[in-house]
């Protein structure tokens, strides 16, 4: 068997761990740990709705995503020095948004906006989906705060969400990709699917030789059985269980 750089599997996530509850001020927080990759998430409930929904009784989620200077290697300039988000966290944050609002009916979540957090303490491949399964976690946490208190119904959150990065690396299909494995990849998936089987987004791109059906396949056959291990960590997370 192929073992990898860092003596996995080919089909093993790299150690997960999602730690709840490490803020004192947000309706829902943790810091998600993807391997070296780790992610500050937050969960903030406001009573307002953007300006498109106004006149509705329609809620809204939201995610915003930004890396500590020194997440890398080397010092990256903040982004708000240079007066605006740049197209990767764009990108990423919509991603975050999107992959969240596909599991809350957002009409029984109230006028009212809950904006999602996602601050890499450190990366090493894998941000924007560990972002996503910690998001998940804060975002039920604040959801629930809002059950216990009688100001939503127990049914706005549908479905747990989660994400996995896979791709080809020297001919081997391999699970959750840390940043050297995804530099220097052939194919690289991005998968967020939800508690219903159901995939919220497939991103996939092949950076050299294009991949086949039948590969496409395996990969997302692969991201499953991975994000399905993810929903065992966000149940232990949210019943107050070590992961």
């Amino acid at each position: 068997m192929t073992l990898r750089i860092d003596g996995r599997r080919p089909d093993q996530l790299r150690p997960v761990k999602i730690t709840p509850h490490v803020l004192d001020y947000a309706e829902g927080s943790c810091i998600v740990e993807f391997g070296k990759t780790r992610v500050l998430c937050a969960a903030s409930v406001e009573d307002r709705q953007p300006p498109f929904l106004r006149g509705t009784q329609s809620g809204w989620v939201t995610g915003e995503y930004a890396m500590l200077p020194r997440a890398t290697h080397t010092r990256s300039q903040r982004e708000v020095e240079r007066g605006r988000p740049g197209g990767r966290t764009q990108e990423i944050q919509r991603l975050i948004g999107r992959a969240l609002r596909g599991v809350v009916n957002l009409e029984l979540l109230g006028p009212r906006t809950i904006t999602i957090d996602c601050d890499v303490l450190q990366a090493d491949g894998g941000t924007r989906t560990a972002s996503i399964t910690g998001g998940y976690v804060v975002l039920s946490q604040a959801i629930n705060r809002l059950i216990t208190a009688n100001a939503v119904s127990p049914a706005a959150l549908l479905s747990p969400v989660a994400a996995i990065s896979v791709g080809i690396v020297k001919g081997v299909p391999m699970l959750d990709l840390c940043y050297e494995e995804d530099s220097t990849a052939e194919v690289d998936f991005n998968v967020v699917m939800t508690g219903e089987d159901a995939f919220v987004e497939v991103q996939g791109t092949a950076e050299g030789k294009p991949f086949t059906r039948a590969g496409m396949d395996e990969l997302v056959d692969l991201a499953r059985a991975g994000i399905l291990q993810l929903f065992e960590k966000q149940r232990d997370a949210l019943s107050g269980q070590p992961t």
